[in-house]
């Protein structure tokens, strides 16, 4: 199964109130595993770079003026996707902006149900925790130290991390087979038992807290505090 991760970065926030792409970042994934196969394009956006997005990403107006448009580069980029599943963390957003920029050069436009969103996957496998990248590489101990600003690339080299991660596919690599030959084993011996070294917590220690003052404030006769 092909997939291709994928970021965007932008002028603002909205295509319809003139907001344009600046760059794009994509990562091809085969049956969950980086093939090492990228497409990384900067693009002249034909405007100003509003401060507050140069504070995002620090592409500036001069960097991109002699970038290419998104209409000299559009058909290699739809030739890059194919038909691949997107993976996209909060893929509202991206989409948005890669449709608008389609529909300019009169492409045919990705549709949604071909997407796959890790902002709402994260927000389904952990509710009620905050789902931003930062926050799931930190959950899953993901080196995010180079992330100084964003970068179309380099968060979809680290979405492609976390989305492994939030789908259980690193795990297939890992040898699970042997290593359940090893739990049949011991059991089999009857010396099946705890681990020796516990999985380390996945929670947050914002989390634990918040989950201490809920259990405090249930009052001494709550029913959970005989099973805490």
């Amino acid at each position: 199964m092909r997939e291709i991760i994928l970021d965007t970065e932008t002028t603002g926030l909205d295509p319809n109130e003139g907001h344009r792409l600046v760059e794009i970042g994509c990562i091809e994934m085969i049956d969950r595993l980086p093939t090492g196969v990228t497409w990384h394009r900067y693009f002249n956006p034909e405007r100003d770079m509003p401060q507050e997005a140069f504070a995002v990403h620090g592409l500036s107006k001069e960097f991109l003026s002699d970038k290419p448009l998104f209409k000299e580069l559009a058909g290699e980029f739809v030739a890059f996707v194919g038909e691949a599943h997107l993976v996209i963390h909060n893929a509202g957003f991206d989409m948005r902006f890669l449709n608008a920029e389609l529909k300019r050069v009169n492409q045919a436009v990705l549709p949604m149900d071909r997407v796959i969103d890790t902002l709402a996957m994260a927000r389904r496998k952990h509710p009620g925790a905050r789902a931003s990248l930062d926050e799931l590489c930190q959950r899953y101990g993901i080196d995010n130290s180079k992330r100084v600003k964003h970068g179309a690339l380099l968060d979809a080299e680290i979405l492609a991390e976390v989305y492994i991660e939030l789908t259980g596919g690193r795990q297939t690599t890992l040898g699970l087979a042997t290593a359940s030959a090893a739990v049949v084993a011991r059991a089999i011996a009857g010396a099946a038992g705890p681990r020796p070294v516990p999985l380390p917590s996945r929670l947050l220690a914002a989390e634990l807290a918040a989950h201490e003052a809920f259990v405090a404030a249930l009052g001494d006769n709550a029913i959970w505090k005989k099973y805490a």
